[in-house]
């Protein structure tokens, strides 16, 4: 196989794969309302869901390295996708299956960066590296637009059940077709290695010793709190206190998740060529802060096209920094250990998926508005993106 073939290969596949398991980690925030209403509970619980799908994929992101250099970032990403189908059937069952669906999901979605990143800094070209993995990096926000444009619409028709079988069964499909693609592509693996818990707190040792790694990782644990609330929050917020239909809110989320789309390509592409990475996060988390903020001003007179719009530029920024920042990890990590070491960042990086909710949740139920939860989800990504500024990184 060619390099510039490979290198196709490489990104197709982490790309459809990234995007199933986002759908998959959005299926729930999206369907929230029906479930919730079917089983009787308040929809603020999926706050505690969310929490609960990034402790799994915090444990699993750290554990992640080893087993990527043993089995290869194909082969752990194909065993990713079976968890999070597994999961996603969880959800359709009694109520301890649906408490533990969540932590099965997050242990297949919390591999799936580092094998990735694994794969990526080995075949990508280092001119194009934050564009390389900020097209990956739309997988993210590609599953959870197809998962606020779609999920309702078949959820009101068929069922929400129905909804979570589809998803599951393309995960199966995207599993089977990355199949072919594995012995080019599972190369240079380690048989010997062998997992232990010195070797698993290795990388954040790493991380913890390297400046600019902590940096980073310190944003990633800011912005990708702000992310998951605009994600999970979002429909049941337009929803339930603005008071607009579940298709309605879903194609508001649809759009900022298009936006997120747009705004990784763009943003590697302008990290890689004209304003250092580092600066352009700090700006990025300038303009999601203001952006939340304003989300929370919206009420029924706002017009739709208004709404649509700043959601739009919201996830531009609160879900367009991502590529940029893993490219970043990814540059100062050791050479051939970038899946170890974004594994690492990834686990520290989650835990603030996993406080951000929760927080939210919180925050909603004690007010009574989920606004409130958008305003210190803006105003501690605009303070973390001041820092980054004022650091002149």
């Amino acid at each position: 196989m060619s390099v510039r073939r490979q290198a196709f290969s490489a990104l197709s596949v982490t790309l459809a794969i990234q995007a199933f398991t986002s759908l998959a980690a959005t299926s729930t925030s999206v369907l929230a309302p029906e479930i919730a209403r079917e089983a009787g509970l308040s929809p603020t619980l999926i706050g505690v869901f969310v929490a609960m799908l990034y402790v799994g994929g915090m444990i699993a992101s750290l554990a992640s390295g080893g087993f990527i250099e043993r089995y290869g970032p194909i082969r752990v990403s194909q065993f990713c996708v079976a968890l999070c189908v597994c999961g996603l059937a969880l959800i359709t069952g009694p109520l301890w299956a649906l408490m533990l669906a969540p932590v099965v999901i997050g242990l297949g979605y919390g591999p799936i960066t580092p094998a990735s990143s694994h794969l990526l800094s080995r075949t990508a070209s280092p001119a194009s590296m934050a564009l390389t993995f900020s097209i990956k990096q739309t997988g993210v926000p590609l599953g959870a637009a197809l998962a606020g444009a779609l999920l309702p619409v078949v959820a009101l028709n068929y069922g929400w059940r129905v909804a979570i079988f589809a998803t599951a069964a393309l995960g199966i499909v995207i599993a089977l077709v990355s199949q072919p693609m594995r012995a080019a592509l599972d190369v240079g693996l380690t048989r010997e290695h062998r997992v232990s818990l010195r070797r698993l707190f290795s990388p954040l040792r790493v991380v913890m010793h390297h400046a600019t790694l902590v940096e980073l990782t310190l944003t990633g644990f800011v912005y990708a709190a702000t992310q998951v609330c605009l994600l999970s929050f979002l429909v049941v917020y337009l929803n339930h206190e603005v008071g607009q239909t579940l298709v309605s809110a879903g194609l508001v989320l649809a759009a900022a998740t298009v936006g997120g789309i747009v705004g990784r390509v763009s943003w590697g592409i302008v990290a890689d060529r004209w304003i250092a990475p580092r600066r352009m996060l700090g700006a990025l988390g300038v303009v999601a802060g203001a952006c939340a903020i304003i989300v929370a001003t919206f009420d029924p007179s706002w017009p739709k096209a208004a709404e649509i719009a700043v959601c739009a530029l919201f996830g531009m920024t609160a879900i367009g920094w991502n590529g940029v920042q893993l490219a970043e990890v990814a540059r100062h990590s050791p050479r051939g250990k970038a899946g170890a070491i974004t594994g690492a960042s990834g686990f520290i990086t989650f835990a603030g998926v996993v406080v951000g909710p929760p927080i939210f949740a919180l925050l909603a139920a004690l007010t009574g508005s989920y606004a409130i939860g958008f305003v210190a989800t803006g105003l501690v990504s605009l303070g973390c993106g001041v820092w980054l500024l004022r650091r002149g990184a």
